[in-house]
């Protein structure tokens, strides 16, 4: 089946090879393979890789082994997430794929940061693919899948079906669902990315601070968008309630059996169920179960209220 090409920033590989909803369904049924290779893969290696990422990401990653992998932010000093990395350890070297595009960014600002350790750092000529479930072989294994690094795979399923998988799963996917300002609490990467109780790195006074104070100005929600439009909102477009900006678009698919849902990062205030606008589309917001640790602040808050109740 020839291979129709997707949408930026994933032009590199195929959309759909004919049939996006059956690729989407064999995905869910356990079978199929979505070719990644567009995305970028950065190798870490030297005797001080790991104690030297460690320093810098927000994940715990002195102690991995071979065959461990997790996912990692780099942050800027405000908190703000300004990579996410999927990294697995082979025993020589650390590989972390990221957002296609940001491999020699991310490769710049690490080589930067070397200073006398010895560790090398530089892009990687691996491919990325993902399958559902459990599978064989080098790479990152997630609650979504894994994805395998390696020689370019043979695609049976596009980024259509991938992206439906994934919006409805609720991960999301730096850049699109994510602007210059995402904190990691607001879009569900505190506990899957970030280690509370590790050393000092990048932005973790924010991070603590937001964490301890309560909850983050944004969240990540569902978008349950009506169908009878034929198109979907853009990514980046306002989400309006009663006219007012409360949120920025992110994600949007049609999936097979949920059919037009998207992310959104709304403010806190915007209320669960709200019916909202995106580009003209209407929309029904629905909240998502991030599970983000509880901060001290807020276990304070209601153990203060469970005793109120209780006089």
């Amino acid at each position: 089946m020839t291979a129709v090409p997707a949408d930026p920033p994933d032009a590199a590989v195929a959309g759909h090879y004919g049939d996006p909803y059956a690729e989407q369904r064999a995905l869910v049924g356990g079978t199929g393979v979505v070719d990644l290779s567009h995305r970028d893969v950065v190798r870490v290696a030297g005797p001080d890789r790991l104690s030297w990422l460690h320093s810098l990401v927000s994940q715990h990653v002195s102690d991995l082994q071979p065959g461990d992998s997790t996912e990692a932010l780099l942050l800027n000093p405000q908190g703000h997430v300004e990579h996410h990395l999927q990294l697995v350890e082979t025993g020589s070297e650390v590989l972390a794929h990221v957002e296609p595009g940001t491999g020699p960014a991310l490769v710049e600002f690490l080589d930067r940061m070397r200073f006398m350790l010895r560790v090398e750092v530089g892009l990687a000529d691996l491919a990325v693919s993902w399958v559902p479930g459990e599978a064989e072989g080098l790479g990152t294994r997630t609650g979504f899948g894994t994805f395998l690094l390696g020689e370019p795979a043979a695609g049976t399923a596009g980024m259509q079906a991938f992206e439906a998988l994934r919006v409805a799963a609720a991960r999301p996917r730096l850049g699109l669902d994510t602007d210059h300002r995402t904190l990691p609490q607001e879009v569900g990467w505190l506990g899957a990315a970030v280690h509370l109780d590790k050393g000092c790195y990048r932005g973790q006074e924010s991070v603590a601070r937001v964490w301890n104070l309560g909850r983050p100005p944004r969240r990540l929600v569902r978008l349950h968008l009506d169908g009878s439009d034929i198109d979907l909102p853009a990514v980046g477009s306002d989400v309006l309630l009663d006219g007012r900006i409360v949120g920025r678009m992110g994600s949007a698919v049609r999936h097979f059996e949920e059919g037009p849902i998207g992310l959104a990062l709304v403010k806190r205030t915007a209320p669960e169920g709200a019916t909202v606008t995106v580009d003209g589309i209407a929309a029904n917001l629905e909240e998502l179960d991030l599970a983000v640790p509880e901060s001290p602040a807020r276990a304070a808050a209601e153990s203060r209220a469970g005793l109120l109740r209780h006089r």
